[in-house]
């Protein structure tokens, strides 16, 4: 299936005075009330194309593509920064695109960019709504609810861990379904649960496919590691930011306001979990990386303990937040049951 059946969605290249954003919206909405969303690793904006089309003429849907993925510019991503790039370049482009307060939705790494613009600009968002998001404390290398490092350099996180087979399928382009480590193989075995109905699954792996791959971008750089499994993070690229020596979400506890919260989650999801199948740890203790130390020194990330665990705090200290749980879906509930996804965004966005 290709985008036509998404005409009523625009385009719009936003220049931000330092790359060219991708924005798209639904047309006939500009009057609307504004609800941005920020899509994940791998991805583009195009994974809330029926989400969006779904929604309500009340609300104006925008979707910005991230740099170094879908029709935005690539450009160098400085993970020493953690996700402030991205959440950098989405402020700038709403701001450009004369968006000046909304209600803002992430999904997986765009649920740590929308966490990173909470921290930064509490005064701009009505409500946050987060999909299967990232750990507050980062992905890999981390134990316990607080988030502590397994290693001081965060070895089994970065961007040494990503699957060169994967990465190599990115490069080629390959939009076969020949091998599981293909971008169609990734987005049937794990970006979705079992039963899900592969609807507009072209235009998702065409999405994929957008991603730029190299050291600056996906995967990233990568170091070598006296620690278990032998590669610490680098300095650059996407896999990077989330690494925990770089990226801390739990400072939005002590934001002033605290607009609430919808956590949205997939309970079949293999990415974000506390058994994730892409957490080294995880896959060392299934016997699956080699040389795993046990784990009294390298256990598994508990990701949804880590961010209940930092949630429960923010409505602790004045904000609120609710559960969403889908049984039936996994990383994606956007596209695996797009009414029930829809229904419960808009029951929280109408209960601001």
């Amino acid at each position: 299936m290709s985008e036509d059946q998404f005409d009523d969605i625009t385009v719009t290249m936003v220049d931000t005075g330092s790359i060219e954003v991708c924005v798209r919206e639904i047309s006939y909405h500009q009057e609307a009330e504004p609800v941005v969303f920020v899509h994940g690793n791998i991805s583009s904006s195009v994974f809330f194309y029926p989400a969006m089309q779904a929604m309500s003429p009340r609300w104006r849907p925008i979707a910005v593509d991230l740099r170094g993925f879908g029709g935005t510019d690539t450009a160098p991503v400085d993970a020493t920064r953690g996700l402030a790039d991205f959440s950098d370049d989405v402020r700038d482009a709403l701001d450009a695109h004369g968006v000046d307060d909304f209600h803002l939705v992430g999904w997986s790494m765009g649920g740590g960019v929308a966490l990173q613009m909470l921290m930064d600009d509490p005064d701009r968002l009505r409500s946050v709504t987060l999909i299967n998001p990232v750990s507050p404390f980062g992905f890999g290398s981390t134990s316990g609810t607080d988030g502590r490092l397994l290693f001081p350099d965060a070895a089994g996180s970065g961007g040494g861990v990503a699957s060169p087979d994967f990465v190599r399928a990115l490069q080629d382009g390959d939009a076969g379904d020949d091998s599981p480590s293909s971008p169609r193989g990734v987005l049937r075995t794990f970006y979705v649960a079992p039963g899900w109905d592969g609807r507009h699954e072209e235009i998702f792996v065409a999405s994929m496919l957008s991603t730029s791959v190299g050291d600056d971008n996906y995967p990233g750089d990568a170091v070598a590691s006296p620690n278990w499994p032998g590669t610490a993070p680098g300095s650059r690229g996407v896999l990077n930011t989330l690494a925990p020596t770089h990226l801390d979400l739990s400072g939005i506890v002590d934001v002033t306001p605290k607009p609430p919260i919808l956590w949205v989650r997939g309970a079949l999801d293999q990415i974000i979990s506390d058994a994730s199948m892409f957490d080294l740890a995880q896959l060392g203790s299934m016997g699956a990386v080699p040389g795993w130390p046990g784990a009294d020194v390298a256990p598994p990330q508990p990701m949804i303990a880590q961010s209940r665990s930092v949630f429960d705090t923010y409505a602790g200290n004045g904000g609120r937040y609710t559960e969403k749980v889908f049984d039936a879906c996994g990383h994606s509930p956007h596209i695996e049951d797009v009414d029930g996804f829809v229904a419960a965004l808009q029951e929280h966005l109408e209960s601001v």
